[in-house]
């Protein structure tokens, strides 16, 4: 994983009124709701190893369901019933605490040195209140890095979705021409089209060459599909742990500026975005290695570029950060 960087790691939707397990980073993490924000420390008692997101919440805290320890938001306990509610906790009773925000419907952690979290979390500011949307989450047995480079390879559509969104046989891809902002988010254009001979254009001849429909990625793990300014999918590729992720997808609309009527057409979309996604996972699930990395057994061509620039960069923040 890369360190210091904003994540997503779960759907707003998805922490409601009691405390919640995941496992995000190869760690157990509880996660609970609070009149100041969202609360997040590991879930394990410091007490006997308890889970404590089978615990319950009281008065903000959360209380573990085996001896009845309270937590705070910082990973304190700040009681022991066994030793009354007038009794000093020792400082050794504490576990890891993580930052934690909310924007746009997602729970974003950061992950590594909380003094060097920036305060902007990174999202497609664009996206505001006016989009209806609807979501899907899918679990892959592979690393988030690899679910990322799927959605950043456009020579696989023929041949992968080749009944769904790769249909017409368009296996020469022209480009892909490559576009860098703030050094984190990637934007890339590909004009796919069907074998007539010729070899595929260098990104250098498509100078200049833009698409209203476009890929973008921004570090460390969401991504969009901009079909046009009123429809368009997001995903985040959430790291579990080194073999297993999970894949949120989104489908945003504005179509008809109303609101019920576009929700409606997000959540009419879902059934199909989920029999893509399934295309792609039966494939990406046998990959080896599981994990990717700049320098590995492998033989890349033209039509990989985006993923070359992704390992790039994406070396370049580990070697920053790790």
């Amino acid at each position: 994983m890369i360190k210091n960087q904003w994540y997503v790691v779960l759907s707003s939707k998805e922490l409601k009124d009691k405390p919640i397990g995941l496992t995000r980073f190869g760690e157990k993490l509880v996660m609970w709701r609070t009149k100041n924000g969202i609360a997040c420390i590991r879930d394990i008692c410091a007490h006997r190893g308890a889970s404590l997101s089978r615990g319950k919440i009281v008065e903000g805290h959360i209380q573990c369901p085996f001896h009845g320890f309270q937590y705070d938001s910082n990973g304190r306990v700040v009681l022991i019933p066994a030793n009354g509610r007038n009794s000093k906790v020792p400082e050794n009773f504490k576990v890891k605490s993580y930052k934690v925000k909310e924007k746009n419907g997602f729970i974003f952690l950061f992950y590594g040195d909380e003094e060097k979290a920036p305060d902007k979390i990174p999202f497609f500011d664009w996206i505001d209140d006016s989009f209806a949307y609807d979501e899907l989450k899918d679990p892959w047995n592979t690393h988030y890095s690899r679910c990322i480079e799927n959605q950043l390879d456009p020579i696989h559509l023929p041949f992968v979705h080749y009944n769904t969104i790769g249909t017409g046989n368009r296996t020469v891809a022209d480009g892909p021409v490559v576009e860098w902002f703030d050094t984190d988010k990637m934007r890339f254009y590909v004009f796919n089209r069907k074998d007539d001979g010729t070899p595929p254009k260098k990104p250098e001849e498509l100078k200049g060459q833009k698409s209203k429909v476009y890929l973008e990625f921004i570090f460390p793990n969401i991504w969009q599909n901009h079909i046009s300014d009123k429809l368009f999918i997001v995903a985040a590729f959430v790291p579990v742990d080194e073999e297993h992720s999970l894949v949120y997808v989104r489908q945003y609309v504005k179509l008809t500026g109303i609101k019920f009527i576009d929700k409606l057409i997000a959540t009419l979309s879902i059934p199909f975005d989920r029999i893509v996604l399934h295309q792609d996972r039966r494939v990406v699930e046998t990959q080896i290695p599981k994990k990717s990395s700049l320098h590995m057994d492998e033989n890349l061509v033209q039509g990989d570029l985006p993923i070359i620039e992704y390992r790039k960069r994406r070396e370049e923040l580990i070697r920053q950060n790790n």
